[in-house]
């Protein structure tokens, strides 16, 4: 997937990548008062929000959940989870694009790229996923040890975004509608995937659908650590990290194919 020399590469250019990462963090909030405060401020606002909203108002419980903030949980970890996927999608169909004037003045290994573009995600997603944890453990919802089983999820989900991300980053820079589509598609996908709404609502044959959709088992795998203290389905899981490997795979060799020609495209 990813040969010794692209390793070598990396690491002689750690500096570049963990540079790159501490300046695209500095310069969203350069010209803000509040500075890096804003990166506890947003999601803590949006971590209360989803708290008054749905346990308070709403009421709403779900089967199984005995805690008043369960549905806030619920959520919470859904949309939390689908943000550091969607966020590693987003960034990684325009990487080139964006970096077009870079990638023709610098030499520099452009896997670099992608590993930038996971990094900041990673940073932002550890930022407001630290304070989703310390309002469970706040209100008494952490759920133990088991919480540790969440960490290959983790993994899996990020192999999957970075495979998606780098095959729609190649294939942007030489059809811009991918980018278009690429969009649309996450919305349909976010919708499709039970973040908003249990599966338990489901219709039976729409619910047997979802063995389709890969993103389903690793947010189900999120609530169920995190709703209910239950360990994740690794059963429905494994099937998925085949697919993020293979993608992955796929990703690099495209990349690799058509690094040279991309320049010219760029």
């Amino acid at each position: 997937m990813i040969s010794p020399l692209m390793l070598r590469g990396l690491w002689a250019y750690r500096g570049f990548v963990l540079g790159s990462v501490k300046r695209e963090f500095q310069s969203k909030y350069a010209n803000a008062v509040l500075g890096a405060v804003w990166s506890v401020l947003s999601p803590l606002a949006m971590i209360l929000v989803y708290t008054v909203i749905f346990s308070e108002v709403m009421r709403t419980k779900l089967p199984g959940a005995d805690s008043g903030f369960a549905y806030s949980i619920y959520l919470c970890a859904g949309i939390l989870t689908w943000g550091l996927f969607a966020e590693i999608i987003a960034r990684g169909q325009s990487m080139f694009i964006e970096q077009a004037n870079l990638i023709k003045k610098i030499s520099f290994p452009r896997i670099c790229l992608p590993l930038i573009v996971v990094l900041n995600a990673l940073v932002n997603f550890g930022i407001i996923f630290g304070l989703f944890l310390v309002f469970l453990i706040a209100t008494g919802n952490f759920p133990g040890w088991i919480f540790f089983t969440l960490l290959p999820v983790l993994v899996v989900q990020v192999l999957l975004a970075i495979g998606l991300a780098m095959i729609a980053g190649v294939l942007n820079v030489f059809f811009r509608d991918v980018g278009q589509f690429v969009t649309i598609a996450m919305q349909f996908w976010f919708w499709l995937t039970p973040i908003v709404y249990p599966i338990s609502i489901l219709p039976a044959q729409v619910r047997s659908m979802l063995v389709w959709n890969p993103m389903a088992p690793l947010i189900g795998a999120y609530q169920s650590v995190l709703v209910h203290g239950t360990a994740p389905d690794w059963a429905a899981i494994w099937p998925v990290a085949v697919l993020a490997l293979l993608l992955c795979v796929f990703g690099m060799r495209l990349f690799r194919k058509r690094a040279g020609e991309m320049v010219d495209e760029l």
